[in-house]
């Protein structure tokens, strides 16, 4: 009853901001709701009030005891939706895989694939020295264990 409210209630808080999506949801024992959200822009704080005052304002507290926790992805958060790669192009990832580990730029991102690209030196093919090669990686979201967006200083 309270989580199909509740879901209801995000669902429109969303539809209001469509530059906004649903990273998380998720009722724990007590009814402690709690939701992470991403947005195409970013997120500020007036977001989350907004969408926490849809919510909160929407539930009847004589009905149901709750605590309600609208937070956004952080910056060091991994990222789970291709939308929320959809929103790093052009930068730079730290992704890897069940055996590979890539430190390249966000290229492009589809619904299925990432297309991850770097630079990297290698041993001439003839003679002695190093050459700058371009390198390219697909990878499908299922093959990736954890991505993050390398936050430079």
């Amino acid at each position: 009853m309270l989580k199909e409210e509740v879901k209801r209630l995000l669902e429109e808080a969303l539809e209001e901001n469509p530059s906004l999506f649903l990273i998380q949801f998720e009722i724990k024992g007590d009814n402690q709701i709690l939701v992470v959200i991403d947005g195409d822009n970013g997120v500020s704080v007036n977001d989350c009030i907004a969408v926490s005052r849809k919510i909160e304002h929407n539930l009847d507290r004589e009905e149901q005891d709750f605590s309600l926790e609208v937070t956004s992805a952080g910056a060091a958060s991994p990222l789970e939706i291709p939308r929320q790669y959809k929103k790093n192009l052009g930068r730079k990832l730290s992704v890897r895989t069940e055996n590979q580990q890539f430190e390249a730029t966000l290229d492009s991102a589809t619904e299925e694939e990432i297309v991850l690209r770097w630079k990297a030196r290698e041993p001439k093919p003839i003679g002695k020295g190093k050459v700058t090669v371009k390198k390219e990686a697909v990878l499908k979201y299922a093959d990736i264990v954890e991505a993050k967006v390398m936050i430079t200083f």
